[in-house]
Protein backbone atom coordinates (compact mmCIF):
# COMPACT_ATOMS: atom_id res chain seq x y z
CA UNK A 1 0.00 0.00 0.00
CA UNK A 2 1.27 3.59 -1.12
CA UNK A 3 0.73 6.30 1.40
CA UNK A 4 0.75 10.23 0.11
CA UNK A 5 1.66 12.65 2.44
CA UNK A 6 -0.57 15.51 2.82
CA UNK A 7 0.55 18.66 1.34
CA UNK A 8 0.62 21.11 3.48
CA UNK A 9 -0.06 25.15 2.20
CA UNK A 10 2.13 27.42 4.60
CA UNK A 11 1.18 30.52 4.23
CA UNK A 12 -2.12 32.41 3.32
CA UNK A 13 -1.72 35.87 2.14
CA UNK A 14 -3.77 38.38 3.90
CA UNK A 15 -4.77 41.42 1.48
CA UNK A 16 -5.75 44.81 2.46
CA UNK A 17 -9.20 45.34 2.93
CA UNK A 18 -9.46 48.96 2.54
CA UNK A 19 -6.70 51.33 1.92
CA UNK A 20 -4.75 52.86 5.00
CA UNK A 21 -1.82 52.55 7.31
CA UNK A 22 -1.04 48.78 7.88
CA UNK A 23 0.62 48.18 11.66
CA UNK A 24 1.57 45.32 13.67
CA UNK A 25 -1.00 43.56 16.63
CA UNK A 26 0.86 44.96 19.43
CA UNK A 27 0.41 48.27 18.17
CA UNK A 28 -3.49 48.32 18.58
CA UNK A 29 -4.60 50.01 21.37
CA UNK A 30 -6.94 46.92 22.55
CA UNK A 31 -5.16 44.01 25.28
CA UNK A 32 -7.39 41.82 23.52
CA UNK A 33 -5.99 41.83 19.93
CA UNK A 34 -2.59 43.15 20.98
CA UNK A 35 -2.01 40.37 23.89
CA UNK A 36 -3.02 37.88 20.71
CA UNK A 37 -6.02 36.75 22.75
CA UNK A 38 -7.98 35.99 19.70
CA UNK A 39 -4.38 34.80 17.85
CA UNK A 40 -2.14 36.33 15.58
CA UNK A 41 -2.66 39.04 12.99
CA UNK A 42 -2.32 42.49 11.51
CA UNK A 43 -4.37 45.40 11.66
CA UNK A 44 -5.01 48.22 8.99
CA UNK A 45 -6.21 52.28 10.03
CA UNK A 46 -8.29 53.88 7.43
CA UNK A 47 -7.20 57.42 6.81
CA UNK A 48 -9.38 60.15 8.71
CA UNK A 49 -10.43 61.58 5.00
CA UNK A 50 -12.72 58.92 4.18
CA UNK A 51 -16.26 59.37 5.42
CA UNK A 52 -17.08 55.95 3.79
CA UNK A 53 -15.44 52.42 3.87
CA UNK A 54 -16.26 49.28 1.89
CA UNK A 55 -14.29 46.69 3.51
CA UNK A 56 -13.18 43.81 1.21
CA UNK A 57 -12.94 40.38 2.22
CA UNK A 58 -8.72 40.14 3.20
CA UNK A 59 -8.80 36.12 1.71
CA UNK A 60 -11.02 34.13 0.26
CA UNK A 61 -13.26 31.75 1.61
CA UNK A 62 -16.91 31.08 3.51
CA UNK A 63 -18.71 33.80 5.10
CA UNK A 64 -18.89 32.05 8.69
CA UNK A 65 -20.02 34.85 10.96
CA UNK A 66 -21.72 38.21 10.25
CA UNK A 67 -21.35 39.02 13.93
CA UNK A 68 -24.66 40.80 14.97
CA UNK A 69 -24.11 44.89 14.71
CA UNK A 70 -22.39 44.00 11.71
CA UNK A 71 -19.15 45.35 13.07
CA UNK A 72 -17.27 41.93 12.17
CA UNK A 73 -16.87 38.91 10.12
CA UNK A 74 -15.24 35.83 9.98
CA UNK A 75 -14.13 33.81 6.93
CA UNK A 76 -13.12 30.35 6.61
CA UNK A 77 -10.70 29.67 3.94
CA UNK A 78 -10.75 26.32 1.92
CA UNK A 79 -7.67 24.90 4.42
CA UNK A 80 -9.99 25.78 6.96
CA UNK A 81 -8.61 28.55 8.90
CA UNK A 82 -11.14 31.28 10.38
CA UNK A 83 -9.83 34.80 9.93
CA UNK A 84 -11.88 37.03 11.93
CA UNK A 85 -12.14 41.06 10.75
CA UNK A 86 -12.93 43.21 13.44
CA UNK A 87 -13.85 46.93 12.30
CA UNK A 88 -12.60 49.47 14.79
CA UNK A 89 -12.61 48.83 18.66
CA UNK A 90 -15.64 48.96 20.81
CA UNK A 91 -17.29 49.14 17.89
CA UNK A 92 -20.18 46.81 19.34
CA UNK A 93 -21.53 49.03 21.28
CA UNK A 94 -22.91 51.08 18.06
CA UNK A 95 -25.66 48.50 17.96
CA UNK A 96 -25.32 47.78 14.33
CA UNK A 97 -25.40 51.53 13.43
CA UNK A 98 -22.76 52.81 10.76
CA UNK A 99 -22.89 49.21 9.47
CA UNK A 100 -24.25 47.35 6.24
CA UNK A 101 -23.44 43.61 5.35
CA UNK A 102 -23.37 43.43 1.69
CA UNK A 103 -22.65 39.64 2.01
CA UNK A 104 -24.75 36.74 3.67
CA UNK A 105 -23.68 33.96 6.17
CA UNK A 106 -22.61 30.70 4.69
CA UNK A 107 -22.06 33.21 1.22
CA UNK A 108 -18.39 32.11 -0.62
CA UNK A 109 -16.18 35.71 -1.45
CA UNK A 110 -13.76 36.23 -3.07
CA UNK A 111 -10.42 37.58 -1.98
CA UNK A 112 -11.11 41.65 -2.44
CA UNK A 113 -14.88 40.94 -2.64
CA UNK A 114 -16.94 44.05 -0.94
CA UNK A 115 -18.06 42.55 2.48
CA UNK A 116 -19.46 45.30 4.36
CA UNK A 117 -19.85 48.88 3.87
CA UNK A 118 -18.69 51.66 7.13
CA UNK A 119 -20.59 54.41 7.60
CA UNK A 120 -16.79 56.21 8.78
CA UNK A 121 -17.99 59.46 9.90
CA UNK A 122 -20.37 58.56 11.95
CA UNK A 123 -18.14 55.89 14.08
CA UNK A 124 -15.67 58.81 14.28
CA UNK A 125 -18.33 61.18 15.88
CA UNK A 126 -19.39 58.33 18.00
CA UNK A 127 -15.81 58.68 19.66
CA UNK A 128 -14.77 55.10 18.20
CA UNK A 129 -11.16 53.93 16.77
CA UNK A 130 -11.39 52.65 13.44
CA UNK A 131 -8.15 50.33 13.32
CA UNK A 132 -9.05 47.26 11.94
CA UNK A 133 -7.52 43.65 13.36
CA UNK A 134 -7.20 40.95 10.91
CA UNK A 135 -6.77 37.46 13.14
CA UNK A 136 -6.62 34.15 12.50
CA UNK A 137 -8.49 32.84 14.66
CA UNK A 138 -7.29 29.06 15.71
CA UNK A 139 -4.33 29.04 17.79
CA UNK A 140 -3.43 25.65 16.43
CA UNK A 141 -3.31 26.85 12.95
CA UNK A 142 -1.54 29.75 12.64
CA UNK A 143 1.78 29.39 14.32
CA UNK A 144 2.80 33.37 13.01
CA UNK A 145 2.64 36.52 11.16
CA UNK A 146 5.34 37.99 9.12
CA UNK A 147 3.61 41.97 8.44
CA UNK A 148 4.63 44.48 5.81
CA UNK A 149 3.64 47.78 7.90
CA UNK A 150 3.24 50.97 6.13
CA UNK A 151 1.08 52.51 4.06
CA UNK A 152 -1.55 50.12 1.66
CA UNK A 153 -3.67 50.22 -0.93
CA UNK A 154 -7.17 48.21 -0.97
CA UNK A 155 -6.41 44.10 -1.83
CA UNK A 156 -2.60 44.53 -1.68
CA UNK A 157 -0.67 42.13 0.26
CA UNK A 158 -0.41 43.35 3.93
CA UNK A 159 0.71 40.16 5.78
CA UNK A 160 1.43 36.85 5.70
CA UNK A 161 -0.09 33.97 8.31
CA UNK A 162 2.44 31.29 8.39
CA UNK A 163 0.21 28.02 8.88
CA UNK A 164 1.00 24.97 11.11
Amino acid sequence: MVFFAKSKDTDLVIQAPFAGEVISMNEVPDPVFSGGMLGAGVAIRPSDKESEIIVHAPVAGRVANLFHGGHAFALVTTLGTQVLVHVGLDTVELKGRGFEALVEEGQRVKAGEPVLKVDAALIREAGKDLVTPIVGTDKSQVSGTEVQAGPAEEGVKIATFTLV
